[in-house]
């Protein structure tokens, strides 16, 4: 019976150690809204993105979209044009958020309802 409950606990540890690695990639102020914004919308432009986010910086925009990078959830194409156009979409991995951006984006709508009434 006490290896059951200590093989309850260590499993229970990982998942919160498993949320704790999520919220990690995923802190801040703007990432979740600069991948609604690419689930939404599909590939997007820097400047889409800047549009679509309100109160962020051209500045935070910028650091936001490079930590997503290296974390393998967007990619950065570089198109041959002039002026220069910088397109970004999920990767295969970061599309996988779209289930979780889709239950916040309810999670939300539903809060909103309860706490102001619209």
């Amino acid at each position: 019976m006490g290896c059951k409950i200590a093989e309850f606990q260590q499993e229970q540890k990982k998942r919160i150690r498993s949320v704790q690695d999520s919220m990690d990639v995923l802190n801040g102020k703007w990432k979740i809204a600069i991948i609604s914004s690419i689930c939404c919308f599909g590939t997007r432009r820097f400047s889409d993105i800047l549009n679509d986010v309100e109160g962020i910086s051209n500045r935070m925009l910028s650091k936001e979209l490079k930590e997503l990078e290296v974390n393998q959830l967007i990619t950065r194409t570089v198109l041959a044009t002039q002026p220069i156009t910088v397109q970004y979409e999920l990767t295969e991995h970061g599309d996988t958020l779209q289930t979780i951006i889709s239950n916040l984006t309810d999670w939300g709508q539903v809060h909103r309802q309860k706490i102001t009434g619209k």
